[in-house]
């Protein structure tokens, strides 16, 4: 009777069956397994820089750790940390924290994941422009909260405007997600259009969820933080990441910016989930934030050049479109000349086969919310671009 009972009892938790394994990291280890048995892969999948982390900063993480600076510290990071997390937001652009409203996290990602487990309830509703970073719209309905698409338009680059986030505010809209420079297309939202989102967020009692980690790599203007409106900081949430910034995405290394009150609380649900960050991977935040920011200018000065060697090669296939990414390091081609050829039936299933059979790893629209495209990595070598392209080419036009 006893085994009877259990074997009726429900197993997984609803909100396990709300999301979906990352694409990305799907992605990556199909490719990881390709690899494995010994095929040559071209890999625009990975969103990660190719330089190895500057010398500094791991000269930083390898001095804390013969100081054994290894034990536990404070949750929300050492003062030290937090002083620097603010200090350059500062700088940078003209914002106003104090170090009790900031939290160091292990990466980005937990930074949001927690903010959005601590804002955002069952039936609340949340903005989110598409195309989108993968985990937004997962992390969302693992907490509950309904997912309101604001769809853009790619013939106007994917832009976000001020007038199609309003539209979309109901008495349910509890935040709104913004992502500029945009994981997967690199759309920028303009000056002007982030300063009215925030005005109306604030007015309205909306939370603003503002997702920076490409915020340094904009390629055709200044780069500009929402953060540095502090007249509606009660409102509004800044998450950064060091990964992509000074190429440290295996460090996880992130922070959130952000009331005092929204930081307690997430110093209360990071007590208890993975209490502090790495110890010495603070150590090493402090050299990034706080030491000479020249890496960042010569990282983004070469992904510029490699995001146009990247356009000049892909106009080369005939039938792709793409974009101009105004920043990030993507590029989001349209490759819907190609499906409904050789039995394709969406970009998910030519992603596939262009990785087990054209051997060039990328990632496919769906995931990203529109189904016509892939994304490409392109922080590689220009012979990888080469030969990636050339590769995509040669499957493309054979289907």
């Amino acid at each position: 009777m006893a085994t009877s009972v259990l074997s009726e009892r429900k197993v997984f938790a609803d909100r396990i069956g709300r999301i979906e394994v990352s694409a990305t990291m799907a992605v990556a280890a199909e490719a990881a397994k390709l690899r494995a048995s010994g095929v040559n892969l071209t890999d625009f999948g990975a969103g990660e820089p190719h330089f190895p982390t500057p010398r500094h900063i791991k000269d930083a993480a390898i001095a804390a750790i013969e100081a054994n600076f290894t034990r536990y510290t404070v949750v929300p990071g050492i003062p030290e940390v937090r002083k620097a997390i603010v200090e350059r937001h500062a700088c940078d652009f003209g914002s106003d924290y104090s170090i009790d409203e900031a939290i160091f996290t292990t990466g980005e990602k937990q930074a949001l994941f927690n903010v959005v487990q601590v804002l955002v309830e069952h039936g609340d509703e949340v903005i989110l422009p598409a195309p989108y970073w993968v985990s937004f719209k997962d992390i969302v309905q693992y907490a509950g909260g309904t997912v309101v698409y604001l769809e853009t338009d790619e013939r106007e680059s994917f832009r976000v405007t001020a007038d199609a986030v309003e539209a979309l505010i109901t008495p349910k809209t509890k935040a709104i997600i913004l992502n500029s420079p945009s994981n997967p297309d690199g759309s920028v939202i303009e000056a002007g259009d982030l300063e009215r989102i925030v005005r109306v967020a604030h007015e309205r009692g909306i939370w603003l969820i503002l997702d920076e980690c490409y915020v340094y790599l904009n390629y055709e203007s200044k780069p500009v933080s929402a953060g540095k409106f502090g007249w509606a900081k009660e409102h509004m949430v800044v998450l950064g990441s060091l990964s992509k910034t000074y190429s440290m995405t295996g460090w996880r290394a992130g922070y959130a910016l952000g009331p005092k009150k929204v930081i307690a609380n997430l110093s209360k649900l990071q007590s208890q989930s993975t209490s502090n960050a790495t110890s010495f991977v603070q150590k090493a935040a402090v050299a990034a934030l706080a030491g000479s920011q020249e890496c960042v200018n010569e990282f983004r000065s070469e992904f510029k050049n490699l995001r146009d060697h990247m356009l000049m090669r892909l106009k080369e296939i005939p039938g792709v479109t793409c974009t101009v990414p105004a920043g990030a390091f993507y590029v989001y081609p349209n490759v819907g000349t190609y499906i409904g050829r050789g039995g394709i039936k969406t970009a998910t299933e030519l992603a596939t086969r262009m990785l087990h059979e054209g051997r060039v790893v990328t990632v496919p629209g769906e995931a990203f919310g529109t189904r016509e495209h892939v994304r490409l990595s392109y922080p590689v070598t220009r012979e990888t671009i080469d030969e990636g392209v050339k590769r995509m080419k040669e499957f493309l036009t054979a289907l």
